[in-house]
């Protein structure tokens, strides 16, 4: 069986077409028999594929195409509306930076805050503190608040910290994109590692170097739709050749 498996994925949402923020807002608007109207969108339709053990499958695509949404479902954040997902093992979604850090605790207590929603027993992050401190760079800066930190920064502590799981599956959403190149570098050589040990990674980019070079395969998405699976360099060609339409269509608008 494969760590990651999706079969016949769609995704529905509703939504609305005036924005209602507030108490008065909804009940002003009920009161004046405004009845709220919707949208059906559809952010994922019929998407089906496997990764296997030591696969990297990259996930490119326009704004809007699906990517996030894909993530989200694989890492059980959204149910599908139709469809079967099936995960194996320890999953790490690297969606949103530092989800579970708080901003008024220190660096050292955020590792060990974010390192029990993990799943991580105190005994290993106390053996693995300093590997976490050194890999993100910031001896410096543990015991000050994480409001005083850059959001270079915060990624480096939630990264080191989320890698030292050990995860099966490896969900990661652009976030790299924040940090300076020699930090990505650092990253992209543990997913490396990562790859080699057999895990199954999901990698959302827009650096199509980046998923030429990491990539053992590629998903192209449009519109919610697989528009290509496949080699990545195959991919990566049908993408370019899908945005270059997609331009000369508006350039003809």
């Amino acid at each position: 069986m494969n760590p990651i498996e999706l079969r016949r994925v769609s995704k529905h949402f509703r939504l609305p077409h005036e924005k209602r923020t507030t108490l008065f807002s909804v009940v002003g608007g009920l009161l004046l028999g405004k009845h709220q109207s919707f949208e059906d969108f559809w952010a994922l339709r019929d998407i089906s594929f496997a990764v296997e053990e030591g696969e990297v499958l990259g996930v490119v695509g326009r704004n809007g195409s699906g990517k996030s949404t894909l993530l989200r479902i694989i890492g059980n954040i959204y149910q599908p509306t139709s469809g079967t997902v099936s995960v194996r093992g320890r999953i790490i979604p690297f969606i949103e930076l530092g989800v579970g850090f708080q901003e008024e605790l220190s660096g050292r207590e955020n590792v060990y805050l974010y390192g029990s929603i993990l799943g991580l027993p105190k005994r290993t992050i106390d053996v693995k503190y300093n590997e976490i401190v050194e890999f993100a760079e910031l001896t410096d800066f543990m015991d000050l608040p994480l409001k005083d930190y850059s959001s270079g920064m915060n990624m480096r502590l939630a990264f080191a910290t989320a890698t030292i799981a050990e995860p099966d599956v490896l969900l990661i959403d652009e976030v790299l994109a924040v940090g300076d190149a020699e930090f990505q570098k650092k990253c992209l050589d543990k997913m490396e590692d990562f790859r080699r040990r057999s895990r199954a990674i999901v990698f959302v980019s827009h650096d199509a170097a980046q998923v030429g070079k990491l990539c053992s395969s590629a998903l192209l998405l449009s519109h919610g739709k697989a528009h290509a699976l496949g080699e990545p360099s195959e991919v990566l060609k049908e993408y370019e050749s899908l945005l270059k339409n997609e331009e000369a269509q508006h350039a003809g608008k």
